[in-house]
């Protein structure tokens, strides 16, 4: 099995534990290293300041509260990141709408083009 993303590893914020687990489950058939899924927009950004990672899957809605915040920090250490919403572009601030984004639900390949995007 071909495993495009072999050792990169890839920051997931999703608070809902089935959604976390299936994106866990794609991007390790991938090749990806997961880290998280961290649950909260605080677990995010401690993980975005502190683990070393390629890239990052921000939910915009992380139990109610917005992940705009993260991206600060990704920002700052220059790690490419992506939103995963179910809202589409309106759920986004008029600030991040350049940002990559995928749609809820998706599938593994879309996953991997979005992420092959900001990895580019």
């Amino acid at each position: 099995m071909e495993r495009p993303l072999a050792g990169k590893r890839i920051l997931v914020v999703e608070d809902e534990a089935l959604i976390g687990f299936l994106i866990e489950d794609m991007l390790r058939n991938l090749g990806a290293v997961v880290v998280g899924p961290m649950s909260t927009v605080a677990q995010g950004m401690t993980a975005a300041d502190c683990e070393d990672v390629d890239a990052a899957m921000l939910d915009i809605n992380v139990r109610g509260f917005r992940s705009f915040p993260i991206v600060s920090v990704l920002e700052r250490r220059g790690v490419p990141y992506f939103f995963a919403t179910g809202y589409g572009p309106s759920g986004i601030e008029p600030a991040h709408r350049d940002v990559p984004m995928i749609n809820k639900p998706f599938v593994q390949n879309e996953l991997l083009q979005v992420i092959e995007t900001v990895l580019a």
